[in-house]
């Protein structure tokens, strides 16, 4: 094939690729892809080539565009299902649980069933998973521990948290530290404070600083409470509308919370 020949005639395709190199090479510099593409790239649309630019886009460009709308179309969907009525969602769990019964499934429903103040099926529910190989999986220790505060035993909650790798995910750390936080709270213990605000760094969900913001108030501490609550409201202005929903317990926890503070 005569390649340069298909250029001449084709002056659009050149464009083309001269467009997609640099997309290729922003995204490579961006995400940090490494020095060999970057260079490569770079070489590449200085001599006005199209082999690296070909490389990259089905190799790295292209995979990556597609994970992230999978992460995007992933963040909906909680969000969605965040903002359904309770009582809704367990039904939905128990018919998922009845179709296929996995740890997630069960740990959800087990999840919701506390969260419902029916810690007694919660018990039910999660008893399978509390022994055997399923004893030290996050989800099975975050949903005990949920589980044990519920049921008046924040020593029991606090002793299996400890238990978690706070490395699994952001979101599994977020709760990890929040459901520590409250256990030591309820235990009257001061590392709470500590607990809270590192919970509160990088959380994927207002929860920590919601309740950290009750907790302060509860300790007198109303200007440092007051700080909490500004950040809050900060982020519901920001909010997207679907995000709001999702969060509206904790953004009505922190209206509450201020308008108790006057």
């Amino acid at each position: 094939m005569d390649i340069p020949g298909l250029f001449n005639n084709y002056g659009w395709l050149l464009g083309l690729f001269g467009v997609l190199n640099i997309i290729c090479l922003v995204h490579a510099v961006v995400t940090r892809q490494g020095a060999l593409w970057i260079v490569f790239l770079a070489l590449n649309l200085f001599l006005g080539g199209f082999i690296a630019t070909l490389f990259y886009t089905f190799m790295v460009l292209l995979p990556n565009l597609q994970g992230s709308r999978r992460a995007a179309t992933q963040a909906v969907q909680r969000g969605v299902e965040a903002i359904k009525p309770l009582d809704v969602r367990v039904r939905e769990a128990q018919q998922a649980l009845a179709e296929s019964d996995t740890l997630e499934r069960r740990a959800e429903l087990a999840n919701l069933q506390a969260r419902a103040g029916r810690p007694e099926e919660a018990q039910a529910t999660l008893a399978p998973l509390l022994s055997g190989i399923y004893a030290d999986d996050p989800v099975v220790l975050l949903s005990a521990a949920q589980l044990d505060l519920a049921q008046g035993n924040p020593a029991g909650a606090e002793a299996r948290l400890s238990r978690v790798d706070l490395r699994t995910s952001a979101a599994t750390r977020t709760r990890t530290l929040t459901l520590l936080a409250l256990a030591q709270e309820q235990q009257g213990k001061p590392e709470a404070d500590h607990t809270y605000r590192e919970a509160s760094q990088g959380a994927t969900t207002e929860e920590p600083r919601a309740r950290h913001a009750a907790y302060l108030i509860g300790q007198g501490r109303t200007e440092d409470a007051r700080a909490v609550l500004e950040a809050l409201e900060k982020s519901e202005r920001q909010a997207s509308p679907l995000y709001r929903k999702q969060e509206r317990e904790w953004f009505a926890l922190a209206s509450e919370l201020r308008r108790k503070l006057g």
